[in-house]
């Protein structure tokens, strides 16, 4: 028996690469019959049937998992946001944030086409999350600026790429991995997203570590519960331990910690207004689920 991670799953098998050498296997029966399915970057424990083939035995605990893609083990998500074309959407950064965050993951903000914009503007957004503890790389595809920064976050980590349509996540893919030499609209197509290519999901070395291109989560509904929602950013998560309540919403409560970092600017405002917008819909979405 072998440990191994899964790097692919295509047409019901698993590839899992163990000691630099990739296997072909099989799942076996009982992980139907415990509705337990393996994932792209699980960790298993597996045995060898043939020079190259063989059959996953059981799956090592995982640390977070998404389902879309359906993939598992991620160190770190990078958030591709465009500058320009479509504008920059603060709303919709922070609530991948959060849901990031909350699946323990850790974030990575990439702003691309920086090329299209007077620069000093997107450094004045973005400073409020760099104030907080982010990381902001800032790139440019066609003039190759932070590209050489991107491309250091990689190793030894399993990296997802995600943000909305347009941003330029493939063209950001196609400036980091020169080799592959082809169209942007051809990267879908090799990481299994084209029209005519069977969709599957597969980590692809890239920089000492592997890197999973996704159009983003099956859902970007903010299911979490209001407490957890609280703690999900993690400079909240700081705060609240020197709130006055333990499982403070930052909402109503006085003697709160991150209200208080609101008024003193530490926190931005625009921030923590979106914040009290999921924390809304976080709630509501309770009441419909418990009634």
């Amino acid at each position: 028996m072998q440990k191994g991670q899964i790097i692919k799953a295509l047409a019901g098998f698993y590839y899992v690469k163990s000691q630099g050498q990739v296997y072909q296997c099989r799942a076996r029966g009982k992980f139907r019959k415990d509705s337990l399915k393996p994932l792209v970057g699980d960790y298993c424990e597996f045995s060898i049937e043939n020079q190259n083939e063989g059959y996953i035995l059981s799956l090592l605990p995982r640390k977070n998992s998404l389902i879309r893609p359906p993939i598992c083990n991620v160190d770190q998500a990078l958030l591709v946001f465009s500058a320009k074309e479509p504008d920059m959407n603060l709303l919709l950064l922070d609530r991948f944030l959060i849901l990031i965050e909350h699946l323990q993951i850790q974030p990575i903000i990439c702003i691309s086409k920086m090329d299209l914009v007077d620069s000093s503007l997107i450094y004045h957004q973005m400073k409020p999350y760099e104030d907080a503890g982010y990381q902001v790389l800032y790139v440019s595809s066609k003039q190759e600026q932070g590209i050489e920064a991107v491309k250091n976050i990689f190793k030894d980590k399993v990296t997802v790429v995600t943000g909305q349509s347009g941003v330029g996540k493939s063209s950001l893919l196609n400036a980091l991995d020169i080799h592959l030499q082809i169209d942007t609209n051809e990267i879908s197509k090799a990481l299994g997203r084209g029209k005519h290519t069977t969709r599957h999901v597969e980590l692809i070395e890239m920089y000492g570590g592997y890197v999973a291109d996704t159009p983003g989560f099956s859902s970007l509904e903010l299911n979490i519960e209001p407490v957890d929602l609280a703690i999900s950013y993690h400079d909240f998560h700081e705060l609240s331990k020197q709130c006055k309540f333990r499982g403070c919403l930052h909402e109503s409560e006085p003697h709160c910690a991150v209200k208080n970092a609101v008024e003193q600017g530490k926190i931005s405002s625009q921030r923590y207004e979106h914040y009290l917008m999921f924390l809304k819909e976080s709630k509501l979405l309770k009441e419909k689920k418990y009634g």
